[in-house]
């Protein structure tokens, strides 16, 4: 297990060394009402006094009842600052825009459900370029290794203070910070679509995928998964891909 109290000490000066060189005035994120946009959250606001969290309901009812509700706790219990932009109609609209204009090869449920992170996207950098603030992002290394993101969604932000954190390791931390116990217990869901949580949509458990990832150890199936799914979602950690590096 890692010194929580050191790491804590390390994150908060990350983050206050990349707000004094950026010169911005604070940070904005997405408060999902998840693990990892709490322990964002919080490492933020012991970072700084200008952290807003923003709500971004999108269609799911999961994200009006429970996600809303824990969201609001870890905002209440460390005073951070809250807005909520609701996107289900934006995304309504978009998808008829879509139907519209694909009727010869309409969007697949996959590119569909995609909508929601990088409407979330927007949002957050209009409301960050608009406070003079950087947008902090939420993924963690168990998500990352999986390619359990959307590029251009929630794997765009300017600093990220925890994806270098397994799953495993972002519920110790929130149990050392004294985090609301609902949001430890509750089942990780990206809250795309109702029913979905993180290692149904995977095929995986957090367990057996962190175990991997600290200690290399695993069922062999299970490792052969892991490495196949870190294959094919190679393209979505690696750099926008140019025809020629320029000198700047």
């Amino acid at each position: 297990m890692r010194n929580y109290k050191e790491e804590l000490e390390a994150r908060i000066s990350f983050i206050q060394g990349i707000l004094k060189e950026s010169g911005a005035k604070g940070i904005v994120y997405g408060n999902s009402g998840g693990k990892d946009s709490a322990l964002v959250g919080i490492l933020c606001r012991k970072a700084s006094s200008q952290v807003t969290g923003v709500i971004m309901p999108c269609q799911s009812q999961r994200n009006y009842n429970e996600d809303l509700q824990d969201a609001l706790a870890v905002a209440r219990q460390y005073d951070i600052q809250s807005l909520t932009v609701d996107l289900t109609g934006v995304k309504s609209t978009m998808l008829e825009a879509l139907e519209a204009g694909t009727k010869d090869q309409p969007v697949t449920a996959a590119a569909v459900a995609n909508i929601a992170p990088r409407l979330r996207m927007t949002t957050l950098y209009a409301i960050a370029q608009s406070r003079g603030c950087l947008v902090a992002g939420t993924g963690n290394r168990s998500e990352a290794y999986m390619g359990y993101f959307t590029k251009w969604g929630d794997g765009a932000y300017d600093l990220n203070p925890i994806a270098d954190l397994t799953v495993t390791e972002i519920f110790e931390f929130l149990r050392y910070l004294g985090a609301p116990e609902q949001i430890i217990v509750k089942a990780p869901s990206a809250g795309l679509f109702e029913g979905q949580t993180d290692e149904k949509e995977m095929g995986i458990t957090y367990r057996a995928l962190d175990q991997f990832l600290l200690t290399g150890a695993g069922e062999a199936q299970d490792i052969a998964k892991y490495k196949e799914a870190h294959a094919r979602t190679a393209h979505k950690r690696r750099p926008a891909r140019i025809y020629q590096e320029i000198d700047q």
